[in-house]
């Protein structure tokens, strides 16, 4: 059991790199901006792009997951793949309040990790939780971004290094959420789309 948890946790961080590199690689063609970024210069509008790409990839790959396998999990004691999104979705709510912009009236994180196994609440919870990053990100001014800002851990930061290390949760999340989804035999949807394109594609 050990060495499959810890074959797995490496599989988590390689997949956690290749996201990383999939969202410089894919973000022109595969999300639409951020809701406002485009009217947005600077780390913010950039922020909100970032925010957008792990959006579509998260939402997407939670819609595509089968509601009975929400609450399957590599091993005993780590994070089912409901889980997974729970936390996600906790975290943007916690980020958002880190930034300046408290919780909205009747959110209780306690009650969203409880529901981790409900496929139709989690997936509303994802789209809610990041809208609410969203308005987060637009309430800042960019008088305020280099303001001292605690990080979780209680490392001491600004609002810019927020936003790096906000960016860097979502990629080590969504390599974690690839993972499971390749356990049990799911494909993430854009790569599904590429190989589509790919077999269409005539061999030179």
């Amino acid at each position: 059991m050990r060495r499959f948890v810890d074959r797995l946790l490496l599989v988590v961080a390689v997949l956690s790199v290749v996201a990383a590199m999939g969202a410089a690689q894919d973000k022109p063609a595969d999300k639409p901006a951020a809701a406002g970024s485009m009217s947005v210069p600077g780390p913010r509008g950039e922020f909100l792009d970032e925010v957008a790409y792990y959006e579509q990839r998260f939402t997407r790959l939670a819609d595509a997951i089968p509601a009975d396998k929400y609450t399957w999990r590599p091993a005993e004691g780590v994070r089912s793949i409901g889980e997974v999104y729970a936390h996600v979705v906790a975290a943007n709510y916690g980020f958002a309040k880190m930034l300046g912009t408290d919780f909205p009236a009747g959110v209780d994180p306690k009650a969203i990790l409880a529901s981790a196994g409900d496929k139709g609440k989690i997936e509303q919870e994802l789209k809610d939780s990041f809208a609410q990053m969203r308005a987060a990100i637009l309430a800042i001014k960019d008088s305020d971004l280099e303001k001292p800002m605690k990080l979780p851990g209680n490392r001491q930061s600004t609002a810019r290094g927020a936003f790096i290390f906000i960016t860097g949760h979502y990629g080590e999340h969504l390599g974690q959420s690839i993972a499971y989804a390749r356990q049990i035999g799911i494909v993430p949807p854009w790569t599904e789309e590429r190989l589509k394109q790919e077999a269409t594609k005539p061999k030179q």
